[in-house]
């Protein structure tokens, strides 16, 4: 248990590192989003698919071409919006609009949802509108919160496309692979350069914090129940914050603690299970 414990803690670690890799990388000004962006999916596919072979799994990439839009849109929208957000701001709308975007998903899949995932998703919804409410004092850039807001829609969507898959890492190698040539594109178009740490960072980001952390997520996840899982990746955005404040000097405002309590309350409540009533109980 202790030790399923501290690889969960490593997991949450590698992905709250994706956002300040990323904002670092881009706050010297010396290299690009879409650079950044590139040098990610190319260092992720390469250590994804590594693992793929490396295990035994399919000789080629399978072409999903849903989850390879859902992923490249994730990985340029995180990408861009780091121009100018904070790491823990950029961190909690990822969070908070996956979420919401999942709890659309599930309504319009015509999923009965139970109330406290209604409560919890109105919550959050409303902990994200505190965050981006315009003209605020405080509040985030609006282009960098709408495109963080882009890549939440893609991810939120890559998760719910990834549900029942049987072989995760395998999927998401082959997405990261065919999502190459849509990061290329979005080079070819905003081109801009990188500097020798930040195309670093990049690799880093690519084949560490993503490569072996999704790998490492997917191999621990069916040792955890789901409402743990659920619980562990509240820890992301905290940790993202909590690095930007010591790693980056960036400052933690009243308005973005009061929407992270808003966001991480409202999808801790989404994780309540409303009481089941016994049968043969006697009702009113």
């Amino acid at each position: 248990m202790i030790r399923l414990a501290a690889l969960t803690a490593l997991t949450m670690l590698a992905f709250a590192a994706n956002s300040l890799l990323n904002r670092e990388a881009l706050a010297d000004g010396q290299t690009g989003p879409a650079v950044f962006a590139l040098i990610r999916v190319v260092s992720g596919a390469l250590c994804l698919w590594v693992l793929v072979r490396l295990r035994g799994g399919p000789s080629r990439p399978i072409l999903r071409p849903w989850g390879v839009v859902s992923l490249a849109l994730y990985v340029l929208g995180f990408s861009f919006a780091y121009v100018t957000l904070p790491a823990g701001v950029g961190a909690l709308i990822l969070f908070g609009g996956v979420q919401v975007t999942m709890f659309a998903g599930a309504v319009l899949g015509g999923e009965r949802v139970a109330w406290p995932r209604w409560a919890g998703a109105a919550v959050a919804f409303a902990g994200l509108v505190w965050l981006l409410w315009p003209g605020a004092q405080a509040a985030p850039p609006v282009a960098g919160a709408l495109l963080m807001l882009a890549a939440a829609l893609g991810w939120g969507v890559y998760s719910l496309l990834g549900r029942g898959v049987p072989d995760p890492l395998a999927a998401t190698a082959s997405n990261f692979v065919w999502a190459v040539p849509l990061a290329v594109l979005a080079y070819a178009v905003l081109p801009d350069a990188a500097s020798a740490r930040g195309a670093l960072l990049a690799v880093v980001s690519g084949a560490v914090t993503s490569g072996l952390g999704y790998a490492l997520w997917y191999a621990i996840l069916p040792r955890l129940t789901a409402t743990l899982a659920a619980v562990a990746q509240l820890s992301v955005p905290v940790i993202a914050t909590a690095g930007g404040i010591a790693l980056l000097g960036e400052e933690l405002n009243a308005r973005f603690l009061i929407a992270t309590l808003l966001v991480l309350g409202g999808i801790g409540l989404s994780l309540l299970r409303p009481p089941q009533r016994r049968i043969g109980s006697s009702g009113s």
